[in-house]
């Protein structure tokens, strides 16, 4: 696949948006604390929310990331395996990648 190909697949599954939605996917399967861990991200303070993202998504976008920190630092590679796996639920790699 050529490099700019796979970089605008990339991009899509980055992204704000994206990463938004897996929010909704991932926060059904959380144990208690990985759900306070999932809040505190969306909740923490910050002003540099991007003009190609509206807050809440982005908010929602920084406690994925939050969370999927977390569990690396604890070394919990299954369990960041099991969520990844849970927000890639129903995505068409395919139609990502333009196939």
């Amino acid at each position: 696949m050529p490099a700019a190909k796979l970089h605008s697949a990339k991009i899509k599954l980055v992204c704000a948006e994206f990463q938004s939605k897996a929010y909704d996917a991932i926060s059904e399967v959380l144990t208690e604390k990985e759900m306070a861990v999932l809040k505190r991200g969306r909740n923490a303070t910050g002003n540099n929310i991007p003009k190609h993202a509206e807050a809440a998504e982005y908010r929602r976008a920084t406690a994925v990331e939050c969370l999927f920190g977390y569990l690396y630092l604890l070394g919990n590679m299954d369990r960041i395996a099991e969520l990844f796996a849970a927000a890639m639920q129903g995505v068409n790699i395919d139609e990502i990648i333009g196939n």
